[in-house]
């Protein structure tokens, strides 16, 4: 992004904000914005705070992505403070997305609160990707066990003859997802978090993604002293491994969390794979971010069905949002048509059909009826109550009086609350885990009566409980 706006308008004018800049860098580009120096700024979820004057315009791009939410403290929504500024400073603020987030697409089509602008052509003339799904059940049956089907192991074959790049698409990140016994049936879990261990084979360490726990590998039992440990899942390190087996003269590179970790990783990953004309890209979500390789005419996603098993009501909009997405890296120029094949055991999911033909309309009329019908957002909220402490008998106390409270002073009419329960996964970081679903439309009335519990709760020695209430979470894990 930084590349073609300057490009286009000279560094000069341009200042970039985001969280891996050191703080000098942070404090110089800030000035240079305060100063007025700067007329356009371009950055991250945290750039929506830089001190503009005489601003003209707010563009969110790629306005579907969750990650505009912030879901560590201070927590706030970047598209919420964007409108808020917006209207204070009495000028547009553009939202752009090739997959749109249905709520703000549903007031833009239906409700007329959003003026909707559409761009029926892809850039550089180029043609839609023509895109293939692969029923991996089939594959299994045809005993195909490896990580690629058959079509798209000839696929990259041809690709690398002609001298064209490929992205493989698999949004887990290591080796394998867990580690069990097949003795006894243990499974390695993180002594922090209610969840498992996933194998890290570069370092031969198991790992918590969540509290950043690690130990060494297991390989015998600590249940039953059996050596039958075996790995089940696959993230991209095993991918990784495997297109070196079968591709052994083709050059790869993998993009995710492990790989990014130095400062300027992540830009010096894509210019390597652009300037060197490295053959396969390995990667999870961030290689499906926007970005133009001409060179790139075959995208594989090796797991689709990975959005669409998730404990969320979102998780057909999120599997159709990755799936075009990522189909949308092949095929950018106008000579180099591209192909995209997808990986699935639910070929007849309509999420997976629609992206198929890259159809949003289809997708959204599909989708926006069984919200309708279901009740959920757009057509109402939901309101997760989050607890979370070290002792699980004053979580469970707390939480049922703050269930009580919210049946006292919440309209029935209007609410639907759900008893307290375990979070799904119950303990992060040794901090046991509680929650209430509320279904209703966040008025200003359940906003007075939240605000009011909480200023109540917090007067009081709560012992080291935390409470959080979130609108319609990114996740509801």
């Amino acid at each position: 992004m930084l590349d073609r706006f300057i490009s286009r308008f000279g560094k000069e004018k341009i200042a970039v904000l985001h969280s891996k800049l050191s703080l000098g860098e942070r404090y110089d580009e800030w000035n240079k914005i305060r100063e007025g120096k700067a007329k356009i700024v371009i950055g991250a979820r945290s750039a929506i705070f830089a001190p503009v004057e005489n601003l003209g315009i707010i563009i969110i791009d790629e306005e579907h992505d969750s990650s505009y939410k912030s879901e560590s403290n201070p927590k706030y929504d970047a598209k919420q403070v964007a409108k808020y500024i917006a209207k204070q400073n009495n000028c547009p603020l553009l939202l752009g997305s090739a997959t749109p987030d249905l709520g703000d697409y549903y007031k833009a089509k239906d409700l007329g609160k959003i003026e909707l602008l559409e761009l029926t052509k892809r850039a550089n003339e180029a043609s839609l990707p023509k895109v293939t799904i692969i029923d991996l059940k089939q594959e299994l049956a045809n005993g195909n066990r490896s990580m690629l089907s058959r079509e798209l192991y000839s696929s990259i074959e041809e690709n690398l003859k002609e001298k064209r790049q490929t992205i493989l698409f698999l949004n887990r990140r290591g080796y394998s997802t867990f580690v069990m016994c097949r003795e006894c049936g243990y499974v390695a879990k993180c002594k922090n978090c209610n969840i498992s261990l996933t194998y890290h084979s570069y370092e031969k360490k198991l790992k918590c993604h969540y509290c950043g726990y690690e130990e060494n590998l297991v390989t015998v039992c600590p249940e039953c002293g059996s050596k039958k440990i075996r790995y089940f899942g696959t993230g991209t390190q095993k991918l990784e491994e495997e297109i070196k087996k079968e591709f052994p003269n083709a050059s790869t590179i993998r993009m995710d969390v492990d790989t990014v970790t130095k400062k300027n990783s992540h830009e010096e990953i894509l210019k390597k794979f652009r300037d060197e004309n490295i053959d396969i890209l390995i990667g999870t979500q961030m290689v499906v971010k926007g970005h133009h390789f001409p060179n790139v005419t075959l995208v594989g996603v090796i797991a689709a069905d990975s959005s669409l098993n998730i404990d969320d009501y979102r998780a057909n909009e999120r599997t159709f949002q990755i799936l075009t997405q990522v189909a949308g890296r092949a095929g950018r120029e106008k000579d180099k048509p591209g192909k995209v094949i997808v990986q699935t055991y639910n070929p007849d999911n309509f999420s997976i059909l629609c992206s198929k033909k890259q159809d949003y309309e289809m997708f959204y009329e599909t989708e926006i009826l069984i919200r309708k019908q279901l009740k959920y957002p757009p057509f109402c909220d939901i309101i997760v109550i989050g607890f979370n402490g070290l002792n699980q008998k004053q979580l469970i106390d707390i939480s049922n009086k703050t269930y009580n409270y919210l049946k006292e002073y919440l309209y029935a009419n209007e609410f639907n609350i759900f008893k307290p329960m375990p979070a799904p996964i119950d303990k992060i970081q040794n901090r046991y885990r509680y929650r209430i679903i509320i279904k209703g439309v966040m008025n200003k009335r359940a906003n007075e009566v939240l605000n009011n519990y909480l200023r109540d709760v917090y007067q009081k020695d709560l012992k080291d409980i935390r409470i959080s209430v979130d609108v319609n979470p990114n996740s509801m894990a």
